[in-house]
């Protein structure tokens, strides 16, 4: 570990505390500027103006104090790029000692339980969780993006086939268009709007879902470079805010403050589209190690 990082792993289990600490508390720049930008297009003093402040205000105050921005701390999950010369296990095994100790301080809340049983696992460590996806690189930096997804925007994703006949959807990006919006209408208000998508287009069942989770790693002010796809992202943001759900579903002009969406090629009997929702507790964050130096961004 120190040949290539130049940290152990004790070091490495530090970097990763921090990381949990910096994504339970602080919202990225990004997020926090979309809600800034969307509060104030809300009519001034409405109710959605209000909620909007609310929640800027409770970012402000978990960042102050290092605590979770939201109680539901959600799954942790890292998607981990690292170079040839590392072990995965030793990697986990600093991982899981970070989460126990982020536990202990209180950035993360004890939040897992045992499926079968309903037992709490109190230092969040149980089967499949943390959720670890490894990706080796051929070069020699070593990057982690870590989100924590809370349960009530992940209760309200949604996975579609296309076509479909209730919604009159076919196999084409207008298709696509109509389940997204179907799936803004039914999590209206509970998955905390506002909040931001991720989209999925293609692949099989498991592939469409993990691409819709990768595009919330993506900087909300990004462009993709396909413009079909860019409207796409356009046009479900400008439609979801035309329906009047939003913050918290009390109604507004503000229940998207993105969505980005990517493809995965398929086979022509399928045609998925998975919808991730994010809500506005947009907690995403990312550590770089090399040569020693931890950098977080």
């Amino acid at each position: 570990m120190r040949e290539i990082l130049g940290i152990d792993e004790q070091g490495l289990a530090d970097a990763f505390v921090e990381l949990v600490r910096l994504v339970s508390s602080r919202l990225p720049d990004d997020v926090v500027a979309a809600l800034k930008k969307y509060r104030d297009l809300e009519e001034p003093g409405s109710r959605a103006q209000r909620t909007m402040d609310t929640l800027l205000v409770n970012a402000a105050k978990a960042e102050d104090g290092s605590r979770p921005i939201c109680q539901d701390t959600g799954t942790v999950t890292f998607d981990i790029y690292y170079p040839f010369g590392l072990r995965e296990s030793a990697m986990k095994a600093a991982i899981e000692k970070a989460i126990v100790v982020a536990t202990g301080h209180h950035y993360l809340r004890p939040n897992v339980v045992d499926t079968l049983t309903g037992d709490s696992l109190e230092d969040n460590l149980g089967k499949g969780h943390p959720s670890l996806k490894f990706h080796q690189t051929d070069g020699g930096e070593f990057k982690v993006v870590a989100v924590l997804k809370g349960g009530g925007c992940e209760n309200v994703g949604a996975q579609y086939t296309l076509p479909n006949t209730p919604l009159k959807a076919g196999r084409d990006l207008n298709g696509v268009k109509k389940v997204v919006l179907d799936a803004v209408v039914k999590a209206s208000g509970k998955g905390c709007a506002p909040g931001a998508l991720g989209i999925g287009i293609g692949g099989d069942r498991a592939t469409s879902y993990l691409k819709s989770k990768e595009m919330l790693h993506r900087d909300l002010a990004d462009t993709t470079p396909n413009p079909d796809l860019a409207e796409l992202e356009d046009w479900v943001v400008e439609k979801a805010n035309s329906l009047g759900i939003g913050p918290m579903g009390f109604g507004g002009r503000t229940t998207l403050f993105g969505a980005k969406a990517g493809v995965v090629d398929r086979i022509p009997a399928s045609y998925y589209v998975a919808v991730t929702y994010m809500c506005w507790a947009y907690r995403r964050r990312s550590m770089t190690i090399k040569k020693g130096e931890v950098t977080y961004a």
